[in-house]
């Protein structure tokens, strides 16, 4: 057994514009990495955090990857277990592309490692949507499901939980951008409507399916046109400057669908080439500081890996 280990794990773009809470997929950056060893003194420990700002708790209760950690090791049985972590933050929080699901699931893959794998990643999906829960209130998995298992996935049911891999196109790149604007999950998910039109879900439903038949039949055109919300996006994007200009320059650019990655205010495009999404990412961040308004950008295919052990 080893003594200690460091993980990455990936970013996630939630929701993939018609799937609220049910579509996500990672990228290959940004991500968060642990450093987690076993100690002889009983109970989790937080030594460090770097990259936040002082923003995140050191205390155990209320720190995402100490949370969910120790709900693991309640179920193995094993509560007492003596762990020192380390977080460091890769990629800025807030931002709508699971910053707490990765941190999360970076420690609970550190920990099952160092345990020989007694679950499976798919396994350890609840218990990262307990960290989740403590991070924003509610307990979704389009975030650290895509993080634990690599690619697209669709969470076909949440009770009981039912979690589908889906493939996608080899050539399909993502251009995230990441306006450096405030836009709290909570807040996000509290303006959203509880009921809509049948009329809107019957729109809205065939739009998740065309763009998982798309991903099946690696079909561009129609995960693109599949790639259109009227529930959620008309909402969540009052919070991002400028977000219909922004997906008018990312279509002129190539992109194939456009939309808010998460709870935003990241934003993003699919592509079907590299070239394509580093062009979308420059125009948009040009676009965003001639409105005085920084930005990261970031461009990677879909991450197929999940979790990896660094050297």
């Amino acid at each position: 057994m080893k003594e200690s280990i460091k993980v990455f794990a990936p970013a996630t773009v939630a929701n993939v514009v018609c799937g609220y809470d049910v579509l996500g997929f990672a990228v290959n950056e940004p991500g968060d990495e642990v450093i987690m060893r076993l100690t002889g003194k009983p109970g989790i420990h937080i030594s460090k955090i770097t990259g936040d700002d002082g923003r995140l708790p050191l205390d155990p209760a209320k720190n995402t990857v100490s949370a969910s950690v120790q709900h693991y090791l309640n179920h193995i049985g094993k509560p007492d277990l003596g762990l020192e972590i380390e977080l460091h933050k890769k990629m800025p929080i807030g931002s709508g592309l699971g910053s707490s699901s990765a941190s999360t699931v970076a420690g609970l893959f550190a920990v099952n490692s160092l345990l020989d794998n007694l679950l499976t990643n798919m396994e350890l999906v609840p218990f990262a949507m307990k960290g989740e829960e403590l991070a924003c209130g509610y307990g979704h998995a389009d975030n650290v499901a895509p993080a634990l298992l690599g690619g697209f996935v669709l969470i076909r049911s949440y009770e009981p939980l039912d979690i589908i891999s889906l493939p996608s196109p080899e050539g399909l790149y993502a251009a995230i951008v990441y306006p450096e604007v405030d836009v709290p999950t909570k807040d996000a998910r509290q303006m959203i409507r509880s009921k809509v039109f049948l009329k809107d879900a019957v729109t809205q439903w065939g739009n998740v399916a065309g763009l998982v038949s798309g991903l099946f039949l690696k079909d561009y055109d129609l995960i693109g046109r599949s790639m259109t919300d009227i529930l959620i996006e008309p909402t969540r994007s009052i919070l991002i400057p400028e977000f219909y200009k922004l997906r008018s320059i990312a279509m002129e650019a190539g992109a194939i669908g456009f939309g808010i990655s998460g709870s935003g205010p990241s934003v993003f495009a699919l592509t079907k080439d590299e070239a394509t999404a580093a062009k979308i990412t420059q125009s948009l961040q040009a676009h965003l500081k001639g409105i005085s308004i920084n930005s990261l950008s970031f461009v990677s295919k879909v991450n197929e890996k999940g979790p990896v052990v660094l050297d």
